[in-house]
């Protein structure tokens, strides 16, 4: 059935009440205008302007600041107004903030229909130099459906053009179809500028908030955490570079709020000594891997567009170009958050470029209870104790993210405690990679040089991420655990150190096994699952582990085998009509070597080993005969071997995808944009397409498959697309990527 969803301008997009807002109900930066919205925009936008991108650390009871997005190249070029003048200006200090707040997109819009009351408004900066090139080089489809489908982005698909591989330069081949319409065209441009970050989005009275008057109003949004960094304490870090412009509600689920947070926004107060910005490489990859892990099923932050500032110049290891990308989500929240407001023991430093604040008791139970209620939704009586609930769930959570990880051998390659989330989202998306030699110690990060976030590994970072949260929530779960009911304002008051230690140790002696067991039996069965799954089986054994996941994986390694291509030829496993099918197939598996590679195996033992384990596999198959189901979902003992065999192959091909998002794919997806970003942003169209749909049979790949197969009859598109099917180069497998972004 087709629902009718009504569109909104990104102006008009409806705000989730004062009970959903995350600025209403957690504490801001004093700062930066304290709860006083008008403050914010009337003070500190128009006359300190700078406290926005100042690196500092914020009061210790701070969740959020406010910041406008800003994305300039940094250090800024503040120049007098002409160099002989340069010595007269009295007050630099006044000069800087006079500068900066000229550039700032505080002006009203005059437009009625956007500034009216009860929504917010759009601001702009009065200055026609920060009216710089912003182009739309993507917008996700999937993305839009799931989390903003009432978004209307006008002909935003149009003038990105019908996607495709292979563009050629004739005149109307797919590319611009700008409409004729101002209406169309206003949508699309308007949401092009708030989310290039040359429009903000403010307003100093809506929503309102009933309970708490002072509250009322929104502006943009950074987020405070603190964290361990490859294993030791780094202090408060932060959005440095984040800035969350919007909350809106689902249309069809209205207790669903995302938040549209831009990514290379510019400075904030947690930027320490980094620009602020995302260079177009950085932006690509994050774009297109978030989407394609949310195909996979696995829980992710979402990818809604990006823009590219190509005037913009930004140092990394080379020049690059600035880009701004937006992703959405319920919530940003991360383990590290709490850590901010209850860091470890003795790290309460100020030091060179960061340092860490006090333990800050009372924002701790504010964020606890909003995280517990409004995020998590735990099911929870009024004064129950909700910290050991949340420490749970958030195991449960994680578990199945990472169990995830594990099946479609996804490695994240930065599992500091800063980017684990409290909603078990995948997030951060820095040097990520996808398997291509399964290699169980692979490193996709060639920075971390001890190979802690290496594959095997990821588990046991997640589990180090789940105790740092233990531990910052341990002395409130040590006080709910003596009451028997939840904390209350100023629970820890009047507690000495010596009482809080106590809490502290009393929680964790009480809850960290109980964590662990969960966490480790959550990721053992969803990962188990899933392999099930991948390989077409329709019920659980407890030796499936042992005969045939395990050895499947050893395997692979052994033989230098892609881990993918082998899970996706798996899918069309049949019992062989003879020998020479069964010859046929094993050979196929063994092609998945890279040339590169092929001296190193030995393909005689490969063979036997293969062998038998197809002919284990295939028994396997046949015990699942029993509990078959039809095509209406009927079980029926009745379905034939031959029909057992089909249904497997139609629901393993739904699992293992067919197009990977391989590292070489997004190297040369990323080069094909930078160089011409008018078919660029075509062919990137076509790879997130291939990414949010990868169990299609892309390139023909019946034809692949059959027996005479040589794709001499593919189109020039069906060719590319095979090709993007493929391994890739061999000097490009196991490719490591840059934390450089």
């Amino acid at each position: 059935m087709t629902v009718n969803i009504t569109k909104y301008k990104i102006s008009s997009l409806p705000i989730p009440p004062s009970s959903q807002l995350l600025t209403h109900n957690l504490v801001p930066d004093p700062v930066t205008g304290g709860t006083s919205v008008p403050n914010f925009i009337e003070k500190i936008l128009a006359k300190t302007p700078s406290v926005q991108r100042r690196a500092r650390l914020t009061s210790p009871e701070t969740h959020f600041s406010y910041v406008t997005p800003f994305p300039t190249s940094f250090p800024y070029n503040i120049e007098p107004p002409s160099p002989d003048k340069s010595e007269n200006i009295d007050d630099k200090g006044a000069y800087v903030e006079k500068w900066l707040a000229s550039r700032e997109a505080r002006n009203p819009k005059a437009d009625v229909t956007s500034g009216s009351s009860g929504k917010l408004q759009l601001h702009y900066s009065l200055l026609p130099e920060n009216d710089q090139p912003r182009i739309l080089i993507g917008l996700s489809e999937t993305g839009l459906r799931d989390c903003v489908p009432h978004l209307d982005v006008g002909d935003a698909f149009a003038i990105l053009g019908e996607p495709a591989l292979v563009v050629s330069d004739t005149e109307g081949d797919g590319s611009n179809f700008e409409s004729d319409q101002e209406e169309i065209i206003a949508a699309r441009q308007e949401m092009i500028d708030v989310l290039g970050g040359r429009a903000v989005l403010m307003s100093q009275d809506y929503p309102k908030s009933e309970s708490r008057p002072e509250r009322g109003g929104f502006a943009p949004w950074s987020h405070r955490y603190s964290g361990h960094q490859f294993g030791t304490w780094a202090g408060q870090l932060g959005d440095g570079r984040a800035v969350s412009i919007l909350a809106t509600s689902h249309p069809s689920k209205s207790n669903d709020v995302y938040e549209l947070q831009l990514k290379g926004a510019g400075r904030t107060p947690y930027s320490r000594s980094a620009d602020g910005l995302a260079v177009l490489r950085s932006s690509i990859r994050e774009y297109l891997g978030s989407e394609a892990i949310a195909a996979l099923g696995i829980p992710t932050t979402r990818s809604l567009s990006l823009i590219s500032l190509s005037s913009v110049e930004v140092r990394r290891e080379r020049m690059e170009t600035a880009c701004v990308f937006t992703r959405m989500a319920p919530s940003f929240i991360r383990i590290g958050s709490f850590e901010a407001l209850s860091p470890p023991d003795g790290h309460s430093v100020a030091f060179f470029g960061g340092g860490q604040q006090k333990p800050h008791w009372e924002s701790l139970r504010i964020l606890g209870e909003w995280v517990s209620k409004k995020v998590l939704r735990l099911d929870l009586q009024e004064g129950q104790p909700w910290g050991k609930e949340l420490v749970l769930e958030v195991s449960r959570r994680n578990a199945k993210m990472v169990a995830g990880w594990q099946a479609y051998g996804w490695m994240h390659g930065v599992m500091n405690t800063g980017v684990v989330s409290i909603l078990g989202l995948t997030i951060d998306y820095g040097p990520f990679a996808f398997m291509d030699v399964f290699d169980p110690a692979h490193i996709c990060n060639h920075t971390d040089d001890g190979g802690r976030y290496a594959y095997k590994y990821q588990p046991t970072m997640i589990m180090f991420a789940l105790r740092a949260l233990l531990n910052s929530l341990a002395p409130l779960i040590g006080a709910e655990m003596e009451s028997g009911k939840a904390v209350s304002p100023d629970w820890a008051s009047s507690a000495s150190n010596e009482k809080i230690d106590e809490w502290r140790q009393h929680a964790t002696s009480a809850i960290k096994d109980e964590m662990e067991t969960i966490f480790q039996e959550i990721c053992s069965t969803e990962n188990g699952a899933l392999m099930r799954k991948r390989l077409g089986l329709r019920r659980s054994l407890p030796t499936d582990e042992s005969r045939f996941i395990q050895p499947l994986l050893t395997m692979m390694e052994n033989h230098r085998l892609d881990f993918h291509r082998t899970f996706r030829l798996l899918s069309f496993f049949r019992s062989p009509a003879s020998d020479n099918d069964n010859a046929r197939f094993i050979q196929q598996l063994l092609d998945n070597v890279s040339p590169t590679d092929r001296q190193m195996v030995n393909t005689d033992s490969a063979r036997k080993e293969w062998e038998e384990w197809l002919e284990r596999f295939k028994g396997r198959i046949q015990e699942d005969q029993m509990f078959c189901k039809d095509d209406a979902g009927n079980v029926s003992s009745a379905v034939s071997l031959d029909d057992l065999y089909e249904l497997r192959v139609k629901e393993a091909k739904k699992t293992n995808p067919r197009f990977v998002l391989r590292q070489w794919v997004l190297e040369e997806i990323i080069k094909r944009v930078e160089s011409d970003p008018e078919k660029g942003k075509r062919q990137l169209a076509k790879v997130m397409h291939m990414a949010c749909s990868p169990f299609e049979a892309w390139g023909a790949e019946w034809e692949e498959m059959s027996e005479d197969g040589n794709g001499e009859g593919l189109s020039a598109e069906e060719k590319e697309e095979r090709r993007y099917c493929d391994i890739g180069e061999g000097s490009m497998l196991g490719f490591q990527c840059s934390c450089s972004s």
